[in-house]
């Protein structure tokens, strides 16, 4: 089957779907100039310090390491990054009404900027967006914050108890918010439909979602330029660009 013959497959799945669920990677974000994080260009593998401060251990305990967080925070590429093809094809599969629940892995807020709505997102891995606090668990804009670090505060205190602000996204060493998790794994459990894009599907516990998803008798479709461990399980594979092949499939439902 040649890959527009998986098209129009895959669009009728769609079609016929009652209860759609995607999961997308930082596959789907690098058309946007966002690089993803261990790929020959990737953010870790230019930048070995860059992993160590995504390491909450690290990052609370040095405060140079959060000085250059925040400083390299304005000149990060989520910062301007806009939604591109990709995203825009899954806003039209939610207004379409064929996209129940969309988790993401991404901290970009790409898909919100294009138009899905938060209530039918997951971010389970947190969002640029916001800032929180370690200590008492306030949470804001970080626009907040960065206004501080261009007033010159390197490092800026919580204004409400004095504890360590970071962004709010998930860490290495974070454990996942277990109302995220759970509504991920009760959404890939009762779908009938489970496309992956641009996820390596390598990353526990997220990279299970595909197996309760098959559990459930889902048809399960791998959009996804890399290899991953479930494509022997898959219904559908598409290698291509996904914003090129994303909105053709969005096209024909």
């Amino acid at each position: 089957m040649d890959e527009r013959e998986i098209i129009e497959q895959v669009a009728g799945w769609l079609k016929a779907s009652n209860n759609t669920v995607v999961l997308t990677g930082a596959g789907i974000s690098t058309e946007s100039g966002i690089p993803d994080f261990r790929g020959p260009q990737g953010v870790w593998t230019r930048d070995p310090e860059a992993e160590k401060r995504a390491t909450i251990q690290h990052y609370m305990a040095s405060r140079e390491a959060r000085v250059a967080s925040w400083k390299n925070r304005r000149n990060s590429p989520f910062m301007d990054a806009q939604p591109n093809a990709g995203h825009l094809a899954l806003a039209e599969l939610e207004n379409k009404g064929k996209l129940q629940t969309l988790v993401t892995q991404n901290i970009d807020s790409l898909h919100i900027k294009a138009g899905n709505s938060l209530a039918r997102i997951i971010e389970v891995h947190g969002t640029v967006r916001d800032f929180v606090c370690m200590g008492c668990g306030e949470r804001g804009p970080i626009e907040r914050v960065l206004a501080r670090v261009d007033a010159g505060e390197e490092d800026p205190p919580c204004r409400t108890c004095g504890g360590i602000l970071k962004s709010a996204t998930i860490s290495f060493g974070q454990n996942l918010v277990p109302e995220d998790l759970e509504r991920a794994q009760a959404a890939a459990s009762t779908c009938d439909v489970f496309l992956a894009i641009g996820t390596s599907l390598t990353v526990t516990p997220v990279a299970y979602l595909p197996r309760y998803a098959l559990q459930a008798g889902a048809k399960l479709v791998i959009m996804n330029a890399q290899e991953t461990p479930y494509d022997s399980a898959a219904n559908a594979l598409l290698r291509g660009q996904i914003g090129e092949v994303l909105p053709a499939i969005v096209g024909l439902v």
